[in-house]
């Protein structure tokens, strides 16, 4: 009996330590997800800032194609504004998309392709698109380790007590990928 109560205090002693310490590391991992996301979201401003310039450029040499500018403001405007992560990954997927047709629809003006305010903002572009790649790749990890000790046990006890959950990964739509882009005139 004596044993048992000197027991019972120690345990009550490591479970609330443990307690802490699972409380603080979820605190931290979710801490390492916003900055990993507000990094990634720098680049994306970048791009945003961008786009109405390769925009303009494109538009001069290639006045009948509205309806391609239209779409890439309108997903550029949308994912700017995207309000949550998920409303941020669809606008993202929608942009890469209208990006991929804007300049497919470049190479079909060789005028355009040799203007060298179009090759630098394409070099600018394609820079901020490779940051992007990287920061996509360190904010999944982040959420990966997140998620991952969210779900393994012990400390899936504690993140349902403390009411941490599940982040979406910054996953572009496969099958837009893989589509070829298609050019009409």
């Amino acid at each position: 009996m004596r044993y048992l109560l000197i027991g019972l205090p120690v345990i009550l002693v490591l479970l609330a330590l443990w307690l802490v310490a699972a409380y603080n590391g979820f605190v931290k991992l979710r801490n390492r997800v916003e900055e990993a996301f507000a990094t990634m979201d720098v680049y994306l401003k970048k791009r945003y800032d961008l786009i109405p310039n390769v925009v303009e450029t494109v538009k001069g040499y290639a006045k009948h194609e509205s309806e391609t500018f239209e779409k890439v403001v309108a997903a550029r405007n949308m994912a700017a504004n995207a309000g949550t992560t998920e409303e941020k990954i669809a606008g993202e997927n929608m942009l890469q998309s209208t990006l991929r047709n804007l300049f497919a629809l470049a190479e079909s003006y060789p005028e355009l392709k040799a203007n060298e305010n179009f090759i630098n903002l394409q070099d600018q572009l394609s820079s901020i698109e490779g940051e992007i790649a990287n920061s996509r790749k360190f904010y999944n990890a982040i959420v990966k380790e997140y998620n991952t000790k969210l779900e393994v046990f012990p400390s899936n006890i504690a993140a349902k007590l403390f009411g941490f959950s599940r982040r979406s990964l910054f996953e572009v739509e496969a099958e837009e990928e893989r589509r070829n882009v298609k050019v009409e005139f």
